[in-house]
């Protein structure tokens, strides 16, 4: 018998994004360019943190969204700059996210004078079929099915990619 495809997991969209302002905020688009092909968007901020220097409209980041085969193709060039291991607590319901400290781990990748030395971070956002009723805009629907659980991501992470995932460790004092 044959299993439930409304059931089957969904590799949604990747999200490659840089935080910073200023010249760092060019040198980070220019990065994910490279490492995309697709052309980076600039963040803006909403809100005001006087502490930091942050008032609404300054650009504070810079991100590439990829979705279909993209996704799935920068996923396992991004995955091996980490070993292919993830912690526990780097994934949630619906999505994980993982960071690398400097884009010259990334096999395949080399220095970009231009840009010099920084990292990136990467989430990876996974749905179900119907999850499409959340984000419409009559006859709005929700439905705890239609949630992937951590649990299924971790599956999915150890079957597809071979990925590993460090587990909590307990200190006993």
């Amino acid at each position: 018998m044959a299993e439930n495809k409304m059931n089957e997991i969904k590799l949604e969209k990747v999200i490659l994004n840089i935080g910073g302002t200023g010249e760092k905020l060019d040198k980070g688009g220019i990065l994910l360019e490279k490492l995309s092909g697709r052309k980076a968007v600039k963040v803006k901020a909403t809100k005001r943190i006087p502490t930091w220097q942050v008032r609404p409209g300054l650009e504070v980041g810079t991100k590439i969204t990829l979705r279909g085969n993209e996704a799935l193709e920068i996923i396992k060039k991004l995955l091996p700059a980490i070993d292919n291991t993830l912690k526990e607590k780097q994934i949630q319901d619906n999505f994980f996210s993982f960071g690398i400290h400097e884009y010259i781990e990334i096999p395949g990748v080399e220095y970009i004078r231009e840009v010099g030395i920084m990292g990136l971070e990467v989430t990876v956002v996974f749905s179900r079929a119907g999850k499409s009723i959340e984000t419409r805009k009559r006859k709005k629907g929700k439905s705890k099915r239609l949630t992937v659980t951590g649990k299924e991501i971790k599956e999915y992470l150890s079957n597809k990619f071979a990925t590993t995932i460090l587990q909590k460790q307990k200190v006993v004092a």
